[in-house]
């Protein structure tokens, strides 16, 4: 368990669980005044390595390239299955994860050198494949909206996933790609009920702002969907058909879901949140964890862990079929194509205009 138990205003976690590899506890000083743990400043620490794009191996995952220009996410859900990245860095997965972020100030330019490059091959890039890439900071920094530009001047097909209504400001970017069908967006909600957002992912939008958002996507044209994520059992798995219709009326036309997932400190850093602020279902939670985890609250295998294993799970996975069926979604699939890549620079591009 993590050593402090009072919940900090506008922060998920309230602490800093030790580094598993380093072995050492980051503690953050008393206010004097009220003796209490102050709620700590973000701060955005330099990434400066030389490349953008990532890629990765997991059969359970529906990409193989991916963007992310922020390490860290100050948006601060608890459940985070990224928070344990952050110790790679040296830091902690607890209060370190959302207020440290370590920022590719220059991913825009990386990206285009990496498109640029011959032996790039033209495939779908993933956004927020870990962490979000509309966190608060993006509203100053605009190294998404940057990265957007580029993918758009070489047509390189992208798909997007956001808790936050901010990536609306990028519709027009986003129309752009969709005119060569190069772009899919998808929101989380995790749960419709304000209060419960407010303490489990503090710094994202609302949950009305997210429907807003997809509504706004649809409008535009754009293809958008929902992913119901992560589904807590004994807390928000009781929403998910609500979510589901409320998605499906603003103009969602797709939809997915994953089940929590807590991996290393995580576990540690939920148990906490659960006692600090809901302590009567804290046992009906890990209850229904453990029934779809194989007796364990994580479970890192390929294939289910995403969606659990067991009864529960499948009562889940048996809701979603019968419900996205009733409200339509799933039914078309986004067609995203590398047929209109150019390998060309921005100077190039002026050429023609």
């Amino acid at each position: 368990m993590t050593k402090n138990q009072n919940p900090l205003r506008g922060r998920g976690a309230s602490d800093n669980p030790v580094n598993r590899f380093e072995g050492n506890y980051i503690d953050y000083d008393l206010d004097e005044e009220t003796g209490e743990k102050p709620s700590p400043k973000t701060q955005l620490i330099k990434d400066s390595t030389k490349s953008v794009i990532t890629y990765n191996k997991s059969e359970d995952i529906g990409f193989n390239a991916s963007i992310n220009p922020y390490r860290g996410c100050e948006h601060g859900c608890i459940y985070c299955y990224a928070r344990p990245y952050h110790e790679y860095l040296g830091y902690s997965s607890g209060l370190d994860f959302e207020s440290k972020i370590v920022v590719k100030y220059d991913a825009p330019e990386l990206l285009r050198k990496e498109l640029s490059n011959k032996k790039w091959k033209p495939q779908v890039i993933a956004m927020s494949g870990v962490t979000d890439i509309y966190q608060p900071i993006e509203r100053k920094l605009k190294i998404t909206r940057g990265c957007l530009e580029v993918l758009a001047e070489f047509r390189n097909p992208v798909g997007l996933i956001t808790k936050n209504h901010l990536i609306t400001r990028d519709i027009d970017l986003l129309c752009e790609l969709n005119d060569y069908h190069c772009v899919g967006v998808t929101i989380s909600v995790t749960t419709l009920d304000k209060d419960l957002t407010a303490v489990m992912e503090p710094r994202t939008s609302r949950p009305n702002r997210r429907i807003e958002a997809i509504r706004k996507l649809a409008d535009a044209g754009i293809p958008v969907g929902v992913n119901v994520a992560p589904i807590i059992p004994g807390l928000t798995d009781h929403e998910c058909v609500n979510i589901l219709e409320e998605a499906a009326a603003a103009g969602a036309m797709y939809a997915g879901y994953t089940i929590i997932r807590l991996p290393y400190k995580v576990k540690d850093l939920f148990l906490d949140w659960l006692e600090q602020h809901y302590p009567e279902r804290k046992k009906k939670v890990l209850r229904k964890i453990l029934d779809i985890r194989d007796g364990k609250l994580n479970n890192s295998e390929w294939g289910t862990r995403m969606k659990g294993e067991g009864n529960f799970a499948k009562q889940i996975s048996d809701l979603f079929k019968v419900h996205t069926r009733r409200l339509g979604l799933n039914e078309n699939s986004r067609n995203m194509t590398t047929d209109h890549f150019i390998r060309s620079t921005g100077s190039q591009l002026k050429l023609f205009e």
